[in-house]
C-alpha cells in the first residue's frame, strides 16, 4: 500500500531512489546474521593450505588454517565473502576466537602439525582471545613452538607499539609471527626494527603471472631484499602456475603457497576424522 504525504504527493521509501544500494544492504545484513548464527551454534572449521618449501617443494613447511563457517544449509562459506563485513563490527574478534581456538585443538590433536592462523590488533585487547591463548599455551608449551600468527600489513599498522609488545610477549612463549599480504598496505620500514616478524608473506598481487610480468618480479625482488634485511622467511601467497613457482625459487623464495600445490581443504590428510567443532568460548 502506498502511503500518501499530507501535500498529497506519495511517499517514496528512501532506498527506493536507490535499488541497488538497498539490495547491497540487505544482502550484508543477511550475511551478518548468518556468520553470527554460525557462530553461536559453533558452525564454524578450519580449511587448511600447505605452504611448501621452496628447497623441495613436494614437502609442507606449515600449514595455514583459514576459517570457514556453515550456512543454514551446511554450505561451507570461505571467509573472503564475511570477512571484510565482519572486520568493521565487533564480530571480527568472534572470528578470530573460534579460529584460534580451532587451532589450538588442531595443535592440542596433532603434535606433529605446525599450523598458522589469522588474526587482528584488535584482538590482542580482547580478554576472550587473549585468555584462550593464554591457556592453551600453559597447557602444553609445544603448542606455542608449533604456532604462527598471521597478522595483516594495515593491521599491524593500526597500532603498531601494541602489536610489538605484543609480539614480544609471545614469542618468549616460542610462538612465531607473520607479516601477511606484505605490499598491500602501508608498513613503515621504520617500523620492522620495532616489529619480531619471523615471517613475511608476499602479497598474491605481486606473485600472480610473476613468470610473465617484468613488473611483478621488480616488486617482489625489493620484498624480498626488505625481508632478507632483516632476518625473516619469506613466502610467496597464490602461486597457480608450474612457470611462476620455478622462478620464485630461482629468485631465493624461502616457502611457496597457492592452489598450484593445493588449495585449502577441511579434510588435510592428516586428519583422520571429520573436523571437531566445538564450543570455543570455553
Amino acid at each position: 500500500m502506498v502511503r500518501h504525504s499530507k501535500n498529497g504527493f506519495a511517499d517514496i521509501p528512501p532506498h527506493s531512489e536507490n535499488p541497488l544500494n538497498y539490495a547491497v544492504a540487505q544482502r550484508d545484513k543477511h550475511t551478518m546474521r548468518m556468520v553470527r548464527e554460525a557462530l553461536t551454534h559453533q558452525q564454524a572449521i578450519l580449511a587448511y593450505q600447505p605452504v611448501m618449501r621452496a628447497s623441495n617443494p613436494d614437502k609442507i613447511a606449515f600449514y595455514e588454517g583459514l576459517i570457514r563457517v556453515l550456512d543454514e544449509t551446511g554450505r561451507v562459506i570461505p571467509a573472503g565473502d564475511f570477512m571484510g563485513l565482519a572486520e568493521e563490527a565487533n564480530l571480527g574478534r568472534e572470528i578470530d576466537v573460534a579460529a584460534l581456538h580451532l587451532g589450538l585443538e588442531a595443535l592440542r590433536d596433532n603434535p606433529g602439525l605446525r599450523l598458522s592462523i589469522n588474526m587482528s590488533a584488535r584482538s590482542i585487547g580482547y580478554s576472550k582471545w587473549s585468555n584462550l591463548l593464554r591457556r592453551y599455551l600453559a597447557l602444553d608449551r609445544s603448542i606455542g613452538e608449533r604456532l604462527i600468527l598471521e597478522i595483516t600489513e594495515n593491521s599491524a599498522m593500526m597500532m603498531p607499539e601494541v602489536v610489538a609488545n605484543f609480539m614480544e610477549d609471545q614469542q618468549n612463549q616460542g610462538v612465531c609471527f607473520a607479516l601477511d599480504n606484505f605490499g598491500s598496505g602501508q608498513t613503515a620500514i621504520r617500523h620492522f626494527k620495532d616489529f619480531y616478524f619471523d615471517i613475511l608473506k608476499i602479497d598474491g598481487q605481486f606473485v600472480r603471472d610473476i613468470a610473465n610480468d617484468p613488473e611483478n618480479r621488480t616488486i617482489t625482488a625489493a620484498l624480498l631484499s626488505v625481508a632478507g634485511h632483516f632476518d625473516m622467511l619469506t613466502v610467496a601467497e597464490c602461486v597457480e602456475t608450474a612457470a611462476d613457482a620455478q622462478l620464485l625459487i630461482d629468485m631465493g623464495i624461502d616457502c611457496l603457497q597457492g592452489y598450484y600445490f593445493s588449495a585449502p581443504t577441511v579434510h588435510p590428510a592428516w586428519m583422520a576424522k571429520e573436523p571437531k567443532k566445538s564450543a570455543y568460548g570455553r
